[in-house]
């Protein structure tokens, strides 16, 4: 008797654990917000919301391979207000893999073209803050490096925050 219970239970569990499980690949999308904080070149610093106000809208889709790794791509419009005139300044290109690191933290490493006419790399750390069945809520750091056009190699530190579903 105990054993056919204790059957029973072991099968009834597995089955829960089986339907729990997430299947791959598994797909999510995402918006945010990304503020560019401060931006270096061998010319000049420039900081946001003191020299200018400059805003990026990240739009994009994950594809997890596994719970591990995955691939990404998103576009990012940015605005730019400055001496009072706004605009649409560049649109990004932006795609890349994704490395889970465990306990909500993921690294994305992207390669970055713009319609601006500079291209480069983005490594970008994210981090899950709340998550709930639904969506997701996270802070991210991305750290553009930037190349071309021009101008001379610029680093960037920014911070985004957003909603992945």
């Amino acid at each position: 008797m105990y054993f056919k219970l204790t059957l029973f239970f072991a099968v009834l569990f597995s089955s829960f654990n089986a339907y729990s499980q997430t299947v791959y690949p598994k797909i999510t999308g995402y918006f945010g917000i990304m503020h560019p904080i401060a931006t270096f070149s061998k010319d000049e610093t420039n900081v946001n919301f003191r020299d200018y106000y400059a805003v990026g809208f990240p739009t994009g889709i994950n594809i997890w391979k596994s719970d591990k790794i995955g691939f990404s791509v998103e576009f990012v419009p940015n605005i730019k207000d400055d001496n009072g005139t706004d605009k649409v300044t560049n649109l990004l290109f932006h795609p890349g893999v994704l490395v889970a690191l465990g306990k909500g933290y993921t690294f994305a490493g992207r390669a970055a073209f713009e319609t601006s006419g500079r291209y480069g790399f983005t490594p970008v750390f994210n981090k899950t803050i709340i998550k709930n069945k639904t969506c997701s809520y996270y802070a991210a750091v991305p750290l553009p490096v930037r190349f071309g056009n021009d101008h001379p190699v610029s680093f960037t530190v920014g911070f985004q925050f957003g909603i992945a579903f």
